[in-house]
């Protein structure tokens, strides 16, 4: 059954509730988006919305690089 009054045509947040900030890059680790990106979220356009959505795959590359774990004891 669909919920008519409760739904919503927005865009949902990229979260995936692993929120750490990097400390050089100021982004979240886990969703990639800046601290003012995820402060001014709820009050986005959902043009807004979906230019920060297009922009977060780019910024994956920077920070998906694990540097503890079995690989970097490995390493060593």
């Amino acid at each position: 059954m669909k919920d008519d009054i409760w739904s919503r045509d927005e865009i949902e947040s990229p979260c995936v509730k692993i929120c750490v900030v990097h400390p050089e890059s100021r982004l979240c680790t886990g969703c990639l988006r800046t601290i003012d990106e995820i402060g001014a979220w709820s009050k986005m356009s959902p043009d807004a919305r979906r230019a920060v959505m297009a922009e977060l795959p780019g910024r994956a590359g920077e920070h998906r690089v694990r540097r503890g774990g079995r690989a970097a004891r490995l390493k060593r």
